[in-house]
């Protein structure tokens, strides 16, 4: 079905082709974007504002009937579907009265859109409701959390509901009304010659109520600025940069609209031994000399505890071993990369050993190196 949000958002531009462009351009341009912008992948704040709009997008363009749709209500509002961006026809005939309601409680130009949508913005003028602001924090994450998951919670001073009107920012006991100068519709006109435009009311500033007696704790905004303390659940393996949205966690809308979102950026703690490579965990191991030339078993630490790790016999260092099940949750491994250990001083014990073994063992194949340096 038709959004009315369809009228403010241009979907070919979102993905980047003309509007003559195939199906198959369509969905090419969709698939390279949704791979750039996905939110597991790209770790930029507003990753997942982009990936949604590119989504939409391509639902609409990609169905000849929606995108039909989209394309007519598109050039009605350019004014080459019969009536101008303006709200307005030449000759001084206001739009709003060609397709309004006489009584004026509601109707016009909105609740002509809203018709063809199932619905339309004369309804949250009339009730006055306005979403709240979307509201932004951090929050500090040690390694092993941000790799497993974890549950935090937040301590921030914002904007929350007014307890004591519950966000209609009218005193208790009383209600907004419906406001006289615009009678509920949000929308005066003003003619400018030959034009006439529609604009928000500035009585009510486009909400359609007005609040004659405030609330006096929030003075009729709804909302209040007090300490919240909020339970963020964090999903397992998300990365250094990347936000988590909560829905209605924002700031409260008013006059009993819906809160908005409250967008929580995540910083991650580097660890002293570990590091991501995606869903996996790294670690450097040094092991000796003899363990890598012979083989051994060896403990390598991971984020629930140590584990025993079988070094293969011949094992030179930068070879990368993994163990299973050790990175993210049912995603990830750990990657331990083999860092072979060079004495740096040796006992004359050892170094006799090490003397007897260098003229027991065959000589560094050195064959291939001289073969492409002629030397």
């Amino acid at each position: 079905m038709a959004s009315q949000e369809w009228l403010e958002k241009d979907f070919y531009a979102v993905l980047g082709v003309p509007q003559d462009a195939s199906k198959k351009d369509i969905e090419k341009a969709y698939r390279k974007l949704a791979r750039e912008w996905h939110p597991d992948h790209n770790p930029a704040a507003d990753a997942e504002e982009r990936f949604k709009g590119i989504s939409e997008a391509y639902s609409v363009l990609h169905d000849d009937k929606s995108r039909g749709e989209y394309d007519q209500i598109q050039l009605m509002k350019s004014g080459r579907g019969g009536f101008g961006g303006a709200h307005a026809a030449p000759g001084g005939i206001n739009l709003e009265d060609l397709f309004g309601n006489a009584g004026g409680g509601s109707g016009g130009f909105s609740d002509l859109f809203g018709g063809l949508f199932g619905g339309g913005s004369g309804t949250r003028r009339r009730s006055g409701a306005v979403r709240g602001n979307d509201l932004r924090t951090n929050v500090t994450l040690d390694f092993a959390d941000a790799v497993k998951g974890s549950t935090t919670e937040l301590r921030m001073r914002a904007p929350g509901e007014c307890e004591t009107c519950h966000g209609s920012g009218a005193k208790p006991g009383t209600s907004p009304t419906t406001c006289p100068r615009c009678n509920g519709r949000g929308l005066v006109t003003e003619n400018q010659g030959a034009f006439s435009f529609a604009q928000p009311c500035p009585e009510c500033e486009g909400t359609g109520t007005v609040v004659t007696d405030p609330c006096p704790d929030c003075g009729g905004t709804g909302a209040t600025t007090k300490d919240r303390v909020i339970t963020v659940r964090v999903p397992a393996g998300i990365g250094d940069g990347q936000t988590i949205r909560l829905a209605g966690r924002g700031a409260p809308g008013e006059r009993g609209g819906p809160a908005g979102d409250l967008l929580v950026r995540v910083t991650v703690r580097s660890h002293p031994l570990f590091a991501r490579d995606g869903d996996n965990v790294t670690v450097r191991l040094p092991v000796s000399f003899p363990e890598a030339a012979l083989g051994a078993k060896v403990k390598v630490p991971t984020l629930d505890g140590p584990v025993t790790l079988k070094v293969p016999e011949g094992t030179p260092t930068g070879r990368v071993l993994r163990v299973k099940g050790r990175g993210v949750p049912g995603k990830g491994d750990l990657l331990v990369t083999v860092d072979v250990d060079v004495p740096t001083a040796l006992t004359a014990e050892a170094r006799e050993a090490l003397e007897k073994y260098a003229a027991a063992a065959p000589a560094a194949d050195r064959s291939k190196l001289e073969e492409l340096t002629g030397q």
